[in-house]
């Protein structure tokens, strides 16, 4: 079993900067696949970028050059470093691991871009 805790959401302010942390109960190392997802009210949950064994990919093209994710195995941590925040931005960001067959998902961190 793996239990995912996100940090690191809150009020910013457009053009401001954020970086979400998700921690995992176990190591990381074994897991192929993390990866940041969002759900804004009303919409469907985006998948936003996906780490494969350290290859980040940005998936989404409205955050493509703004959204870095990365992972860091010694603190069992995959990351998602925000710039340039715009108001369409704003959302519950989910961490999401897939191990041995079974989808793990955190409880959200709520992010709000406003002025």
């Amino acid at each position: 079993q793996v239990q995912l805790v996100e940090s690191g959401g809150g009020l910013v302010q457009p053009g401001g900067s954020l970086n979400l942390s998700c921690t995992a109960s176990r190591s990381i190392l074994g897991i192929l696949t993390m990866d940041w997802h969002r759900q804004a009210p009303g919409k469907q949950r985006e998948l936003v970028a996906t780490d494969t064994r350290g290859v980040p990919q940005t998936m989404l093209d409205s955050v493509k050059g703004r959204f870095t994710i990365s992972r860091d195995n010694a603190k069992n941590m995959v990351n998602l470093q925000m710039n340039s925040l715009k108001p369409e931005d704003t959302a519950v960001y989910y961490c999401h691991a897939w191990y041995l067959g079974v989808n793990y998902w955190g409880q959200g961190t709520q992010v709000t871009v406003a002025s």
